[in-house]
């Protein structure tokens, strides 16, 4: 059968047992005495070919529906060992053949995002209920990678850390207007206008994001230097000393690619500095796994550098620092994995239990995802001339040092 022979392909290292829907018992890998084994059973007997042709997409419904079961181990326990044991490799024939035949075209129908897609993309994921983001997100609900410049930091100083750590590659200036691309619910347009003398501007293409945003300035007392609108970099006019994105770039797409950089080029002053901070990944061009791109971020992609520097060349920037994160953004996950497992009752009572079982399967496979498969996050440092920066990277690590965290500021 389809599913057995890539179970006994790919399982090599930790014990795997899978019961099928027939309820026979069959076991892959070797037990260490390291890591306790792991038993699943599934009970559509559908999932026997499902599951060995198009792991990708099936595992994660199956997971939903409840006929991928745990029975020994955890849901994490059994998706880490899976992609331990897959590397940067592919989990299934199928995947391989799209991945080196496919990626192209594939790229261009999926990550083709005019503004009216890129509109209904978003609010897919970021319009969902404040509350619900609230469980398992830190205080001012940065939701992106934090930093852990040291171990032991806990969620919140890791996401403080992070964005002291942006705001040294900025350069702020007294009187700098600030642009942030993509401004979530506003954080990091908050606290860079209360660590320096800046105006900022921030927008964003979710609804609910925008009402949360402008009631956190308002609340803050800074709506007279923070500004949210309901935006796509687009269509935005102006020029801004400084422009910093932070986890928006996923949602762009290969084919807008061009167009993004040269809107940077255009909105940034001619002695700005623009800061990307993305996902990205580390084996080269590829695609987004099928069930993610269905039911988590539609249009969405993390990108190959290889992708990303051609684009800023073309558009006339320099790139003036560039910084690899690599299991920052694994741990991150495990802190919102934990938290939303600690809460998970409360996001059944705001929506259901398979809504509950597609977000768990989503945080621990992305956790994964960059424990195991090359995911990475890089920070790109962006100008329009050559002498915008200093020449040598020190500044950036005096002022994060010197820098003080400022105020907290917690979420509406």
């Amino acid at each position: 059968m389809l599913l057995f022979r890539l179970l006994s392909s790919l399982v090599r290292h930790g014990r795997l047992c899978l019961i099928d829907a027939r309820g026979g018992r069959h076991y892959y890998g070797t037990a260490t005495d390291e890591e306790a084994p792991v038993t699943v059973r599934v009970t559509d007997p559908a999932l026997h070919w499902k599951l060995g042709l198009h792991p990708g997409l099936y595992a994660g419904e199956a997971y939903m529906d409840g006929t991928l079961q745990m029975v020994e181990g955890s849901l994490y326990d059994f998706i880490s060992l899976i992609t331990r044991n897959a590397g940067l490799g592919h989990l299934s024939p199928t995947s391989a053949f799209v991945q080196r035949f496919g990626v192209g075209v594939q790229r261009f129908i999926q990550q083709r995002n005019p503004l009216d897609r890129s509109r209904r993309n978003v609010a897919h994921h970021y319009d969902l209920s404040r509350q619900f983001y609230d469980l398992f997100l830190d205080a001012d609900r940065q939701y992106s990678c934090a930093y852990f410049p040291k171990p032991g930091l806990t969620l919140e100083q890791a996401q403080e850390a992070k964005k002291r750590h942006i705001a040294s590659k900025l350069l702020l200036q007294p009187g700098c207007h600030v642009l942030d691309i993509g401004c979530g619910w506003g954080g990091m347009a908050l606290t860079l206008a209360q660590m320096a003398d800046v105006r900022v501007t921030g927008i964003t293409l979710s609804k609910e994001q925008l009402a949360v945003a402008r009631e956190r300035a308002a609340a803050a007392g800074l709506d007279d230097r923070v500004n949210f609108e309901l935006c796509d970099y687009r269509e935005l006019p102006g020029r801004f000393d400084r422009i910093v994105s932070v986890g928006m770039f996923e949602h762009v797409g290969v084919p807008q690619y061009p167009l993004f950089f040269e809107r940077v080029r255009d909105l940034l002053a001619d002695d700005g500095v623009a800061l990307l901070h993305s996902i990205g990944r580390m084996e080269g061009p590829g695609t987004t796994n099928p069930w993610i791109r269905k039911y988590i971020f539609p249009g969405g992609y993390s990108p190959a550098l290889s992708e990303v520097t051609p684009a800023i060349e073309q558009a006339g920037l320099w790139l003036t620092d560039a910084e690899i994160w690599r299991l920052h953004y694994a741990e991150t996950l495990r802190h919102w994995r934990e938290r939303f497992l600690a809460n998970r009752e409360k996001a059944k009572a705001l929506y259901d239990e398979r809504f509950c079982r597609m977000w768990e399967f989503y945080l621990v496979g992305s956790e994964c995802a960059f424990r195991h498969q090359g995911h990475l996050v890089f920070q790109l440092q962006m100008a329009r001339q050559v002498d915008a920066v200093p020449l040598s990277r020190d500044y950036m690590i005096d002022a994060e040092r010197q820098r003080p965290a400022g105020r907290k500021t917690r979420a509406a």
